[in-house]
């Protein structure tokens, strides 16, 4: 299921999904955080959280610590996000031009100490390149994960798809949910989310809803760069890992080393 946000997200928390507290469905909750300049948010829930900055400028205050964001682009440059155990305090102030922020949340009971993760703490990976003429090229940044953060229950990423280009690719599934949220560049852009065999198209600030098990891949629209924020909760007897993904079998060829594909690969070959 694909949500369309018609309109400007408005001022403080602005929640999509509220799933964190149900035994089903995405199992997390996101939301997006719009603070003006000088506004301060504050809270200090009894859930595992994330919040990561998608552009604008933020002091995150927690405990006796303090740090000062700053992102003009979320194409260009690596996040910046503050994780958090059940229960601490954090104070948001947004500095000059204000802030735009992805707020993620999970039940866990675990205990651990805050981590801040900078722009050089960010993995970043190049996806794609070198196979299929560069068809499903793409930018993937991984803030946490179940090999970097082994006391979370929520996984946190960004994607970049190349203007044209496919992601989350060759399709697969895995039995965890996960939560996509869209933006586009330039903002009138678009781009198409395949679930299963729906083809759902997303737009500047769409959010795409994915059910444990269902096939997922998706392309940005021909001269339009595709961003989106990736989230997946990690199940009680199956943490989502970097090797969590089933490709669908009719597909697998796709990720056979040199492979060859048209024009390359001529029609008589594949008959």
């Amino acid at each position: 299921m694909v949500l369309h946000q018609k309109n400007v997200f408005g001022n403080g928390m602005n929640m999509v999904v509220r799933d964190a507290d149900k035994k089903e469905g995405m199992l997390l909750d996101f939301g997006i955080l719009k603070l003006a300049e000088g506004d301060v948010w504050e809270d200090q829930s009894a859930k595992e959280r994330a919040i990561l900055l998608i552009g604008g400028n933020v002091s995150f205050s927690w405990e006796d610590n303090k740090r000062d964001a700053a992102r003009t682009s979320c194409f260009d440059e690596n996040p910046e996000a503050l994780h958090l155990p059940a229960g601490m305090a954090v104070s948001l102030t947004a500095g000059p031009g204000g802030a735009e922020l992805c707020f993620e949340a999970s039940i866990n009971n675990r205990d651990f100490p805050a981590v801040f993760y900078g722009k050089d703490d960010i993995r970043n990976d190049i996806f794609g390149g070198g196979s299929l003429n560069e068809t499903s090229i793409r930018t993937v940044r991984t803030v946490f994960d179940g090999e970097n953060a082994e006391f979370s229950n929520m996984v946190l990423g960004e994607v970049i798809n190349h203007p044209g280009k496919w992601s989350s690719y060759p399709p697969h599934d895995h039995p965890h949910p996960e939560i996509y949220h869209y933006r586009m560049f330039p903002q009138q852009g678009f781009g198409v989310s395949l679930l299963e065999n729906d083809a759902y198209i997303v737009r500047d600030r769409s959010t795409s809803l994915i059910s444990p098990d269902k096939t997922h891949s998706q392309v940005a629209g021909a001269g339009y760069a595709m961003y989106y924020i990736w989230m997946i909760p990690h199940l009680t007897d199956n943490r989502w890992l970097p090797t969590t993904r089933y490709f669908r079998k009719e597909h697998e060829w796709l990720l056979e080393k040199n492979v060859k594909i048209w024009p390359e690969r001529p029609y008589e070959e594949a008959k």
